[in-house]
């Protein structure tokens, strides 16, 4: 066994844990943690195929970008734990027949569709037109395909982006009975008047001077 093929299963046995323990974390945090370690060992099988660029945006969007707002979204979230274990033997059955007829289309898929495929091979130039060796880039005709062709569903990933983002704040600022919020409006239509009251003392008389309380003990005694 080459370092290529170890790689392989050390990658793909600890992303079988982390998927496991995603799905069987009992902490919802503990369940995001194990998906971002899922994340980065796919990303080491993508480099494995030589997909440097897939391996990249993976780790930079995904365990960047998206599980950190999950991460955020699930501490910020009142989630009754109890609730959701004790709904969970409830729809066992569906979640396993939905679960297994995924695995076995997958598995179809998988079995039937890479046969007789060539194993990828990377290569850092090209010839063009002209006989002439230029220098190619794998990720820059990803940019070129993905801006060109390919724009229109880019643009509708990104909206569906948003909308999730957006979904997500929403789901954080809902009104509860313990969340302490500051009206932004009113912060800006303050007025120094409503803030700052000016009392005035009545005058006081003041303390006599020492000297004088000295000769005034002086006299007395004379």
């Amino acid at each position: 066994m080459d370092a290529q093929a170890g790689f392989f299963y050390l990658f793909s046995a600890v992303l079988l844990y982390a998927a496991l323990r995603v799905v069987t974390a009992r902490n919802p945090v503990h369940a995001v943690l194990h998906l971002i370690l899922a994340f980065t060992q796919a990303a080491g099988l993508w480099l494995l195929l030589k997909a440097e660029f897939l391996a990249i945006v993976l780790v930079l969007v995904y365990v960047g970008a998206v599980m950190v707002l999950f991460v955020f979204v699930v501490m910020m979230l009142d989630i009754r734990m109890d609730t959701l274990r004790g709904n969970l033997w409830k729809h066992f059955p569906l979640a396993a027949f939905v679960g297994g007829l995924i695995a076995f289309e997958m598995g179809a898929v998988l079995m039937a569709g890479f046969r007789g495929v060539d194993e990828p091979k990377a290569f850092a130039a090209a010839v063009n037109a002209a006989g002439q060796v230029v220098q190619y880039s794998n990720t820059r005709e990803l940019g070129k395909l993905m801006y060109t062709e390919y724009l229109y569903p880019i643009e509708v990933a990104a909206m569906i982006l948003l909308v999730a983002m957006i979904a997500a704040i929403a789901l954080t600022l809902r009104h509860r009975k313990d969340t302490k919020a500051i009206d932004a409006g009113l912060a800006v239509r303050v007025r120094p008047q409503d803030r700052l009251v000016v009392v005035k003392l009545a005058p006081t008389q003041a303390p006599a001077p020492v000297v004088e309380v000295a000769q005034a003990a002086e006299e007395k005694k004379a």
